[in-house]
């Protein structure tokens, strides 16, 4: 079976220019596993590769799809899978770079779609949760999906509901689903970069200053004025687009927005590293801001090849 690699990290850990070199060591396209830098005319909101990178190494999910597009995690693993098997078909390897969670895990583990969901069931469920109580639930989980009723607490009444909705809605028992990892059609070895918090969280403030001074609140307001906005697309429903959304809004002053993007961006830097952590698949590599990315991709590349 062959395998993939996974760099992962959060946001402002340096990502970009360690998977740079790494593509190059490794002869490897780049599927990019970040949620908004798929998306076009927002490359300094979401800190998108360089025009010379993308031209000098191929990138997958980079500034490809319409802001209007409705996308989601469980469509980027089937698309994902896709583009996988056509790269190491074509005798190149493939490397997963980003900091979104969900992404890579629907990528490398398999998703549950938003064909699963259906709001009529999951109200039908609730007022059955509020007519008849979690034990009933419970025990109907039981007869349906005893795999996945036995690995979760029956006081987990919106869990018990999930895994009910999942088989109303599609037929199959979420175990079923949760076994599509099996079928992934490849292996992956994941590597993370691992910075003190302190230290991040001041590259990250270096990062928003950089951000805004390249032209940030410009890009927003082309987007805006072409009728665009974070709270009918959820494109740009996410840290740091909508406070410049605020400030032009006159929610907001600019030195207000500003600390407001450096705040929200950490505490996203902060939730990254918590789901992060539940994975003890990944490789974590110490990295400060004295590191040489070159010095950095040779260790990784170790830890991929090994």
């Amino acid at each position: 079976m062959e395998t993939v690699y996974v760099l992962i990290g959060p946001t402002a850990s340096g990502k970009t220019a360690i998977s740079g070199i790494l593509a190059g060591m490794l002869d490897a396209e780049i599927i990019s596993a970040d949620s908004r830098q798929i998306y076009k005319n927002i490359p300094i909101s979401t800190c998108a590769p360089e025009t010379e990178l993308l031209k000098r190494l191929k990138h997958h999910f980079v500034c490809e799809y319409e802001l209007s597009a409705d996308f989601n995690a469980g469509l980027f693993g089937i698309e994902g899978r896709n583009r996988i098997k056509e790269i190491l078909s074509g005798e190149k390897k493939a490397l997963i770079v980003g900091g979104s969670g969900l992404y890579v895990k629907s990528i490398i583990d398999g998703f549950f779609t938003d064909e699963t969901k259906s709001g009529e069931i999951r109200r039908t469920l609730e007022e059955r949760l509020i007519s008849e109580g979690r034990d009933v639930l419970y025990k109907e989980l039981m007869k349906i999906d005893p795999e996945t009723a036995l690995k979760m607490d029956s006081g987990k009444f919106r869990r018990v509901i999930r895994a009910l909705e999942v088989y109303l809605v599609s037929g199959k028992r979420m175990s079923e689903l949760q076994s599509i990892s099996d079928n992934i059609g490849f292996k992956s070895v994941q590597a993370g970069l691992l910075w003190d918090r302190r230290e991040l969280y001041e590259r990250i403030n270096q990062r928003v200053e950089e951000m805004l001074n390249n032209g940030m609140v410009d890009e927003i307001q082309n987007i805006k004025n072409s009728g665009y906005h974070y709270k009918t697309h959820n494109s740009l429903n996410t840290v740091g687009i909508k406070e410049v959304f605020r400030y032009l809004e006159n929610e907001l002053t600019y030195t207000e927005m500003k600390s407001l993007i450096k705040q929200n961006t950490r505490r996203y830097a902060k939730r990254q590293m918590t789901w992060f952590r539940k994975d003890n698949r990944i490789n974590w590599v110490n990295i400060n801001s004295k590191s040489i990315p070159g010095i950095i991709s040779e260790s990784i590349y170790r830890i991929f090849v090994k």
